[in-house]
């Protein structure tokens, strides 16, 4: 979710204060204008020698080096070359004679070290970078920040932020968004509430972004008070929460009450979702989802169902993950009867749903021991969607014949063969004999309801 808040922001800011950034991936096709291009690339990704051979060999050649052709092999070579080489050529290209290696350049493999995680080469580059009085691009302080935050090094991006003005690159509302986002992502909301408020002029404009991501690390680290705290604060500086917001802080609310109080799970949901309702927004299938999901765990039978029926109500149409986390629990808790019901309703609603809603509801039969109610939702998964239909058979033909059910064990077996499909289990499985199960079955009751 801040993924999508992350490009939101970004398509709507950082283009439109500064169009170059547009720009900042510098990856070019490959011009063919140099004729070493293709030696350069394939000395940086070779497997034969150390990075000593490699520098010896690119000395060798004598190419005519220019930035853009930096750039180009370094993009060519990133995920084929290991990291190191892809440094090492770097690093001699910035030495080798009449090759300036730009600013523009030079941000560009600092992003791309970035990307890729090598925070020893990351940490060689900066220093580089300062000692050469070169200019930071926004963009790349936005990628470094948030690497180091995703890599436990919050601290040093903190320390980055702070000391900015040695990279000359100004704390303007694109870099302050951007540690903030990084900030918040992984759970540091004090630190990025500080920065908050350290810079409030420079979020002007943008505010919504910020307290948003504020609003995600309070929640990201479980702190009902806090998050409700930032949405107060939300309204009396005129930022109206939306639906990212609500659903955001009902998980909230939702994860807690799982931990500490289930029986006040549904109904502080329901006036989160009434609290919505009275701001102008509707709860969608996502938001009854996470409460369902959160019942499906406790297994909450009653509320689970009495959620799916009130979805109805109010206008809001369950989408397949609501079916199948209602229809998952009545199969956990033994009402066999009732799941297949809810699962016809859905076919007959004509709703779409994705292969997994099978896959996992057969796994999760298989898994309490009721083989026959798999082979019926495996009938009709193979006429209502496509798939991978092979995991099914490789689970179901053995089970099947370990319960005795050899015919429709075979049946399975002739048409799997009979579609091309290429079967793990073994065919010695159809001539094994019935092998009595001395541990009880797990103790479910079917409740038909």
């Amino acid at each position: 979710m801040l993924s999508l808040l992350k490009s939101k922001l970004h398509s709507s800011l950082v283009l439109s204060r500064h169009p170059l950034l547009s720009l900042y991936s510098t990856t070019t096709s490959p011009q063919q204008s140099s004729p070493h291009f293709h030696e350069l690339c394939h000395l940086v990704t070779s497997v034969l020698g150390g990075l000593d051979e490699l520098e010896a060999s690119l000395d060798r050649l004598k190419p005519t080096m220019t930035s853009t052709l930096v750039t180009q092999v370094i993009d060519s070579c990133k995920t084929e070359a290991p990291t190191r080489r892809v440094l090492r050529f770097f690093s001699w290209a910035r030495k080798y004679p009449h090759c300036q290696v730009g600013n523009k350049a030079f941000n560009h493999a600092i992003r791309v070290f970035a990307k890729k995680k090598d925070i020893t080469a990351l940490n060689i580059l900066i220093e580089d970078f300062q000692k050469e009085s070169r200019v930071m691009e926004s963009e790349t302080f936005s990628v470094v920040a948030e690497m180091l935050v995703k890599m436990g090094r919050e601290n040093q991006a903190l320390g980055i932020f702070k000391n900015l003005d040695k990279f000359k690159c100004g704390q303007d509302r694109i870099v302050v968004t951007s540690i903030v986002q990084a900030l918040c992502a992984k759970g540091h909301a004090k630190k990025a509430e500080d920065v908050v408020w350290q810079h409030r002029k420079m979020i002007y404009g943008v505010e919504d972004y910020a307290y948003k991501s504020l609003l995600y690390g309070w929640c990201f680290n479980g702190d009902v008070k806090e998050a409700r705290r930032v949405l107060t604060e939300m309204t009396l500086l005129n930022v109206s929460p939306d639906l990212f917001c609500y659903n955001t802080f009902l998980r909230c609310i939702c994860k807690r009450n799982l931990k500490h109080n289930l029986f006040a799970l549904v109904s502080e949901a329901s006036d989160v979702m009434m609290e919505m309702r009275s701001k102008g927004i509707h709860p969608n299938a996502y938001s009854y989802n996470i409460l369902l999901s959160c019942l499906g765990r406790a297994r909450r039978v009653k509320e689970a169902c009495g959620i799916l029926n009130s979805m109805r109500s109010s206008g809001c149409s369950p989408d397949w993950v609501s079916y199948y986390l209602v229809v998952r629990v009545l199969y956990l808790s033994g009402r066999f009867g009732r799941g297949n019901e809810i699962v016809d309703e859905m076919i007959e609603n004509g709703l779409m749903h994705e292969p997994r809603f099978y896959y996992d509801l057969i796994g999760v039969l298989c898994g309490v021991e009721r083989v026959d109610h798999a082979f019926r939702l495996f009938e009709l998964m193979k006429k209502r969607c496509m798939g991978d239909y092979g995991p099914v058979y490789d689970l179901l033909i053995p089970r099947l014949c370990r319960e005795g059910e050899l015919e429709k064990g075979r049946q399975l077996w002739d048409e799997a063969i009979g579609r091309g499909i290429a079967l793990q289990c073994s065919s010695d499985t159809l001539n094994l004999p019935i092998k009595e199960i001395s541990k009880p079955r797990k103790n479910v009751e079917e409740v038909e309801t």
